[in-house]
């Protein structure tokens, strides 16, 4: 085994190699762990591991900054100099870079950049497992089958450069799906809950309120399309307001192109988006939900940039009680569009001041309105609105004068998220959420649940 196999000392080694002005090493160690389960049984369990080693050279010339990224996996000591030499070949064959900004400096070093990775294993079930099988146990006397996954991953990443940085951030990320389905499988209800370590999940909770949702659908009523009343549960604004995130590049809006551009010219920074005093936010160090204190940018896109690996990361309102407040920027897209550097954070906070559960809001339905579980296949019509459209699942039930009346079938939905958050009547309160569609890329969220008046119901889908 060669004698530099340590995180730390790849990226020591690497930088260490390099014959170009620039270096930026990412050493990413990944381990994971994993149940599954279907006619509550476990099915399958498993361990991996594994690293990812991404090298960013950068070349300096007469027009401007060139930069190579080159990533492979499973990357020992024998591999880092032919990686290195690749990277480097590949900014010299490359022309300047639009993003080139001086690499990041000055930032104080991770006390633990030298330590072995931390690392999961089948350990981080060991009370949730049991608690699953006491679930399972309760769905088979009641008459209804649980099917899931649960996930949990840890990455610690190392980030080195040659103007000095040594970084270091581990991140857990876990998720727990759950499905219960009736034995002829004419009834499906879903839930989901992000966590860190599972130690704040609870399977028969949440099994009592898939069963629940179940017994709401054993009366089915059919409702045509239109616009109705909807109470949105935050996983479903999560995956709205995601997107919308993402959506909400500045140099993308300075130059007309998004739903955050201004007629005429310029962007909405300083709009009122929302009546309620609504604050959209991301914050490295939000409770639960922390995420990366630092620019960790594998690749350079509308989003992220390269050259600001190692930048810090500080909380950031992107609306600000109702007004348009931030958007996102590199270095160089600040540059370009006279904005302050905000770059993108790994997480998302919606906070509505609002006190009431998502089954209080129910109660305190008066007439009609639609309660809906989860939404997916989500994808975008029109940028310049931001106008989206996709479909309910799992479970949309009808609220008449507090209480659910029945399960009615679903739609394709029309929305931007943006003209939700000016139409919003009610948010409830904030609660950490698993976004149901895009749980694969993007799990630290906590959202209210939000009343919509006249949520827009475009057409019934014969989905489940």
């Amino acid at each position: 085994m060669s004698r530099v196999s340590k995180p730390y000392e790849i990226v020591e080694r690497a930088l260490e190699l390099s014959t170009t002005d620039g270096l930026v090493v990412i050493a990413d160690e990944h381990s994971s762990a994993n149940l599954r389960w279907a006619g509550n049984a476990l099915t399958t369990n498993g361990v991996t591991r594994g690293r990812t080693l991404t090298v960013i050279a950068t070349v300096d010339g007469a027009q401007g900054t060139a930069s190579g990224v080159v990533s492979r996996s499973a990357v020992t000591a024998d591999d880092l100099e032919p990686l290195v030499r690749a990277a480097e070949a590949t900014a010299r064959g490359a022309g300047p870079a639009e993003d080139a900004q001086p690499l990041v400096s000055g930032v104080p070093s991770s006390p633990d950049f030298t330590d072995a990775p931390a690392e999961t294993g089948s350990e981080v079930f060991a009370d949730f497992a049991p608690a699953l099988g006491d679930a399972f146990a309760r769905a088979r006397s009641g008459g209804r089958e649980l099917y899931g996954f649960a996930n949990h991953e840890l990455t610690s990443t190392y980030l080195g450069t040659s103007t000095g940085l040594r970084l270091r951030h581990d991140q857990p990320t876990g998720t727990l799906e759950l499905n219960a389905k009736s034995p002829d499988r004419t009834r499906s209800a879903w839930a989901g809950r992000s966590t860190r370590d599972f130690k704040d999940v609870d399977p028969a909770a949440m099994d009592a309120e898939l069963a629940q949702r179940l017994r709401w659908a054993e009366r089915r009523i059919d409702l045509p399309a239109g616009r109705y009343e909807t109470l949105l549960p935050p996983t479903a604004v999560a995956d709205l307001l995601i997107y919308q995130l993402w959506s909400s590049t500045a140099r993308d809006a300075v130059e007309g192109r998004t739903v955050f551009s201004q007629p005429g010219g310029g962007t909405r920074l300083g709009e009122t988006l929302a009546p309620l005093p609504l604050t959209l936010r991301s914050d490295p160090h939000a409770p639960g939900l922390e995420s990366a204190p630092f620019v960790i940018a594998h690749s350079s896109g509308d989003s992220g940039s390269v050259f600001d690996n190692g930048l810090p990361l500080a909380p950031t309102d992107w609306v600000r009680d109702g007004k348009l407040e931030r958007l996102t920027t590199t270095r160089h897209t600040a540059a370009l569009t006279g904005l302050p550097v905000a770059p993108a954070i790994d997480n998302l906070v919606l906070d509505g001041g609002g006190e009431r559960s998502l089954e209080e809001m129910v109660a305190a339905t008066t007439g009609r309105a639609l309660l809906l579980t989860c939404l997916w296949y989500i994808r975008e019509v029109d940028p310049a609105t931001l106008l989206l459209t996709g479909l309910t699942r799992d479970g949309v039930y009808l609220v008449e004068d507090g209480e659910v009346a029945g399960e009615v079938n679903n739609f394709r939905f029309n929305e931007s998220p943006v003209d939700l958050l000016s139409r919003a009547s009610e948010a409830g309160r904030t609660e950490k959420t698993l976004p149901r569609e895009w749980g694969d890329w993007f799990t630290r969220a906590a959202m209210p649940a939000l009343r919509i008046p006249d949520f827009n119901m475009s057409s019934v889908s014969q989905g489940v």
